[in-house]
């Protein structure tokens, strides 16, 4: 699935898979002004963006994340604290 299949009325929240690789390559870039990339990753430990990274990037070196495969956000677990 790409960003252009998503519907915006759909509930379900999708983000874009990163390799490793790509992960690096944004880091410290900017994908609007005043705004950065913040690559996290998921429940299984995929490397992801968020769909808002994605749909407003406007940095001619990085369009290339619209074209990122997309897939459900499945949330990691927070760590539990001591009590």
């Amino acid at each position: 699935m790409k960003i252009t299949d998503i519907q915006l009325n759909d509930p379900t929240t999708y983000v874009g898979v990163l390799t490793e690789q790509q992960k690096d390559q944004l880091i410290d870039q900017w994908f609007a002004p005043d705004s950065y990339f913040h690559a996290v990753q998921d429940a299984n430990n995929i490397w992801i963006l968020t769909i808002i990274q994605i749909r407003d990037c406007v940095n001619p070196d990085f369009l290339w994340v619209k074209d990122l495969d997309m897939i459900e956000f499945i949330p990691a677990p927070l760590p539990q604290l001591p009590f």
